[in-house]
C-alpha cells in the first residue's frame, strides 16, 4: 500500500467499523460533518441559509444529504452513493424455541450471499422506534459483541455440500442465540431493552441487523487489499464524505447518501423517492431550477466488479478491472448504468487533470448486470449523470475485498470534481 494512502484507509476503516447499518453510517457521516464545521439543518424545519457555510440534513435516519452553499447557485456538483448492504434482518416476532435452543429468525435484505454468513460471530444492531407520550422517538442501539452463530451442517451429514447445495434461506439461515430449556422465556423486545437500559414496554417496533463482528483489515502480502464487510457501498459514502470535508473551497458541492438501493430505491430515503429533488429545490435560493439542473452534474459512486483471476471468463474480455489500478467507469447499453459518452469525457477529463488512471467496466452480453443510483437519479431529475467506483472482489457477501490503493485515487479524483466549473 502507498504510505501515502495509510491516513485515509485508516479513517475509512474507522467508518466501517462504526457502520454496521444503515443508519449507523448515516450517523457516523453526521458526527465527522460536525466536527468538519458543517450545521445540521432539520429538515421540518424553514432553513435560513448562508453563503460559503456548509450544510447537512438527516431524513429517516437512513439518509443524509450534504452540501456546501455557494453565493449564487448555478448549478451542482452532486457525489452519490448508498448507505444500504445485503444483510440479513431481524424478523417482527423472531423467537424460535425448538430442540433445546433459542434461535432469532431472520429474513434476507437485499441480494446477500448466504454461503459467507455461516460460522462467523455475528451482533445485533440496528434503530429502535421508542413510545414517548404519543410520539415515537428513534435510538440506535449495537450490541457491539457476538450474541449468536448461524453454524453450518458437519459435512459428514450433508456430502453434498461440496457439489453446488443450494441454501435454504427460511430453514439454513436463524442465527442460534443460546441454549433453552423449553419452560425458558425468551422476548426479543426484553432482550433489546435490557441493552438500551429501558423497559420492554417503551419499544413499539425494531429494525436490527446481523452483522459479523469482524474488523476492517489491511491484508495481502505488503497490505495493498483492504477487507471488511459492506464495503458496497459505505467504501464510496465514506469517500464522499471525506472528498466534500477536505473541498472547503467547493463550494457548489452535494453528497447524496440514499436507503435502500439494494432493494429499489423506492421509499421516502432512496434515489427513487423525492429526498433529493426537495433538497435541491431549497437550497437553490433565488435561482431558475431547471436552470440549476440542467447545469448540474451527478456522480453515483458505487463498487465495481473487479477481475476474479480464478472467473476470468465472467468478463468481458475488453473490461477486466483491476485493483489498486485506479476507478472504473461503469457502462451498460442498457442504461443500468447512467455513464453516456458526454459524461464519460468530463469524466476523463477530470481524470486526466488529477493524473489519475481510469477502467473500464461493463458485463458480457450474456450475463445480467446490476445497477445504481444513477440511472434511477438521472431518471428523477434529469440530470446527466456517470457511474464510478472501485473495484472489489465477493461483492454482496458477509466480507468484501478491494484495493486499499483505490481509495486515495478515487477521492484525487473527486476533489477534482469539486472545482468543476460550472457554466
Amino acid at each position: 500500500m502507498n504510505p501515502s494512502a495509510r491516513p485515509l484507509i485508516d479513517s475509512i476503516m474507522t467508518y466501517l467499523d462504526a457502520s454496521p447499518t444503515p443508519w449507523h453510517a448515516v450517523a457516523e457521516a453526521g458526527r465527522r460533518l460536525e466536527q468538519a464545521g458543517f450545521v445540521r439543518l432539520d429538515e421540518k424545519a424553514a432553513w435560513s441559509l448562508e453563503p460559503h457555510t456548509a450544510y447537512f440534513t438527516v431524513r429517516s435516519d437512513g439518509a443524509l444529504i450534504a452540501w456546501r452553499q455557494p453565493m449564487d447557485v448555478t448549478g451542482w456538483t452532486i457525489f452519490g452513493a448508498h448507505t444500504d448492504s445485503p444483510n440479513l434482518r431481524v424478523r417482527p416476532n423472531p423467537i424460535i424455541k425448538r430442540h433445546g435452543y433459542c434461535q432469532l429468525g431472520l429474513e434476507v435484505y437485499g441480494g446477500a450471499l448466504y454461503a459467507p454468513w455461516f460460522d462467523r460471530e455475528l451482533s445485533l444492531a440496528g434503530r429502535v422506534a421508542i413510545a414517548n407520550e404519543g410520539s415515537v422517538l428513534s435510538e440506535l442501539v449495537d450490541f457491539k459483541r457476538p450474541v449468536g452463530v448461524i453454524p453450518s451442517l458437519a459435512i459428514h451429514l450433508d456430502r453434498d455440500a461440496n457439489s453446488g447445495r443450494k441454501i435454504n434461506p427460511q430453514t439454513e439461515l436463524p442465527m442460534i442465540l443460546c441454549r433453552a430449556d423449553a419452560d425458558d422465556e425468551f422476548d426479543f423486545k426484553t432482550i433489546l431493552a435490557a441493552e438500551m437500559n429501558c423497559s420492554a414496554g417503551e419499544i413499539s417496533a425494531f429494525e436490527i441487523c446481523a452483522y459479523p463482528m469482524d474488523a476492517a483489515a489491511l491484508t495481502g502480502l505488503h497490505q495493498e487489499f483492504l477487507m471488511s464487510a459492506r464495503l458496497d457501498n459505505l467504501l464510496s459514502c465514506a469517500m464522499t464524505i471525506e472528498a466534500l470535508i477536505d473541498a472547503e473551497d467547493a463550494t457548489g458541492s452535494v453528497v447524496v447518501l440514499n436507503d435502500h438501493e439494494e432493494v429499489g430505491s423506492v421509499s421516502t430515503t432512496g434515489a427513487d423517492g423525492p429526498f433529493l429533488e426537495s433538497v435541491l429545490r431549497r437550497i437553490s435560493v433565488d435561482s431558475d431550477f431547471e436552470a440549476v439542473r440542467a447545469r448540474s452534474l451527478v456522480i453515483s459512486i458505487d463498487n465495481a466488479h473487479g477481475v476474479h483471476p480464478n472467473f476470468a471468463s465472467k468478463h468481458d474480455e475488453g473490461h477486466r478491472p483491476l485493483l489498486n489500478e485506479g476507478p472504473v467507469v461503469k457502462l451498460n447499453a442498457n442504461h443500468r448504468y447512467a455513464t453516456t459518452a458526454l459524461t464519460q469525457g468530463l469524466i476523463e477529463q477530470a481524470a486526466e487533470r488529477a493524473d489519475v488512471p481510469l477502467q473500464y467496466f461493463t458485463s458480457r452480453a450474456d450475463l445480467g448486470c446490476g445497477s445504481t443510483i444513477g440511472p434511477i437519479t438521472a431518471g428523477r431529475l434529469g440530470i446527466e449523470t456517470i457511474d464510478l467506483g472501485c473495484a472489489q472482489f465477493a461483492m454482496h457477501s458477509a466480507r468484501e475485498t478491494c484495493g486499499a490503493n483505490d481509495a486515495e485515487l478515487m477521492c484525487k479524483l473527486l476533489h477534482e470534481l469539486t472545482q468543476r466549473d460550472i457554466v
